[in-house]
């Protein structure tokens, strides 16, 4: 595996938890003088919920008029645990970076299950891109960023459209929430896999409600897997060998899976590394982290402002397997 010295980064420290999975904790890195200053607002409500409001937090560059691209930045926890503010050196981070990027709150199982998180997070790319032009948002450019659950969330947003049935509540003329790019840190891929961990295995049951074993069609409706097809964003996939939680075959999966769809994209395995990692592998991913958000989210002449989605597959490429 190569290693490149780069900057140092905000960082992404894991925790294991009894029985609560993972919780992501954001370490403030040093970016200095080298991008423009930040400005952050916290706690805005971008929708309610089963009679609750839901808030997210918002980090952009000072100055310029835009549009920028945006990231939805979304933190883990085994969709039960976890802040948005967990992430909040990587949305400074971001923004000293030139995008526009936002953490959301999102509602935890056991007591709201599955499809409810995914709901969340698509009316969170919903508000971003109906407050686009307030905010300085090209809304035809935004991608989603996840670690552990956050990162099968964004997967979930960048390979689900209208009609697979997951978009919630949404007022009429409400926009699409059609992402360009996912980079997915070890978040899972197929929550009925054979080699899902017996540690997790109660974890999945308590975001679906049930078992994947006793819910198969349930287990195919939230994994990502079943929906990849080939006008879906383009994906980056950093997955540890030794990860306890998440095994590196389901990155394997997914790298099966967008071989045959023909999904722009990579995965990569870190070797030996677990549930997250630091150090010279941290500045490693860190730095392809951006580098692939930039080819995707920056590229001249394609914003897609028109219509705030990604541009339009090849005729006959939206066949997929109907999630049941």
């Amino acid at each position: 595996m190569p290693r490149r010295a780069n900057a140092r980064m905000a960082g992404v420290v894991v925790t294991l938890m009894p029985a609560l999975g993972v919780v992501i904790a954001a370490t403030v890195g040093a970016r200095g003088a080298e991008g423009p200053k930040v400005k952050v607002e916290n706690d805005v409500v971008y929708t309610k919920a089963g009679g609750t409001e839901l808030k997210l937090d918002i980090a952009a560059p000072e100055g310029g008029d835009g549009p920028m691209p945006a990231v939805l930045v979304i933190h883990g926890g085994a969709w039960r645990a976890g802040n948005k503010g967990d992430v909040g050196a990587v949305l400074r981070e971001l923004a000293s970076h030139g995008y526009v990027a936002v953490s959301p709150q999102y509602r935890f199982c056991p007591k709201d299950l599955f499809p409810a998180q995914v709901h969340d997070v698509k009316a969170a790319v919903r508000w971003m891109k109906a407050h686009a032009a307030e905010r300085r948002i090209d809304p035809g450019r935004i991608g989603a960023m996840g670690f552990s659950a956050g990162g099968h969330l964004a997967l979930m947003l960048g390979v689900t459209g209208e009609k697979d049935g997951l978009e919630g509540e949404a007022p009429p003329g409400a926009p699409d929430t059609r992402i360009r790019a996912v980079v997915n840190y070890f978040g899972p891929v197929d929550l009925a896999a054979p080699d899902i961990p017996e540690v997790s295995k109660p974890l999945v049951k308590d975001f679906l409600g049930a078992l994947a074993t006793d819910r198969p069609e349930l287990a195919a409706k939230a994994s990502p897997r079943t929906y990849v097809s080939r006008d879906d964003a383009a994906i980056l996939t950093f997955q540890g060998t030794k990860d306890p939680l998440v095994p590196h075959t389901q990155a394997v999966i997914l790298a099966d899976a967008m071989t045959a769809a023909g999904v722009p994209g990579r995965v990569e395995l870190m070797v030996g590394s677990g549930h997250g990692w630091g150090g010279a592998e941290m500045d490693h991913t860190r730095a392809e982290t951006f580098a692939f958000l930039d080819r995707h989210l920056r590229a001249q002449g394609d914003s897609g402002k028109a219509s705030g989605t990604a541009p339009a597959p090849p005729a006959g490429a939206n066949a997929r397997p109907a999630a049941k």
